[in-house]
């Protein structure tokens, strides 16, 4: 759980707190990452999603990146999902208030 808080901490520093914002629909870079109401994430499936056994890879679209960012889910022998791995937090394009060459 530490790693974890420390990853959050390291992901959002430098004003980086839009991040979360940007899976949201209608959120973009020119926008600020302010999202629609109401509020939706979309989580897609491809041809890939359930290559794995025991395992599905889903994505979400992101509003400053160019590609959905993939999550990856693994299912309990009792048949729940977990989150397992995920790319959330990398880096998206700033925000046009916080653009200086916008």
């Amino acid at each position: 759980q530490r790693y974890g808080i420390s990853f959050l901490n390291d992901r959002f520093r430098d004003g980086k707190t839009y991040i979360p914002f940007s899976y949201f629909e209608g959120a973009t870079p020119d926008n600020d990452y302010t999202p629609s109401e109401p509020f939706r994430v979309t989580v897609q499936s491809t041809h890939v999603s359930g290559e794995e056994q025991g395992y599905m890879k889903l994505f979400i679209p992101c509003g400053g990146a160019d590609s959905p960012r993939p999550i990856k889910l693994r299912m309990k022998g009792d048949g729940k999902w977990f989150l397992w791995e995920q790319y959330l937090l990398t880096g998206i394009r700033t925000p046009k208030s916080a653009d200086p060459w916008a």
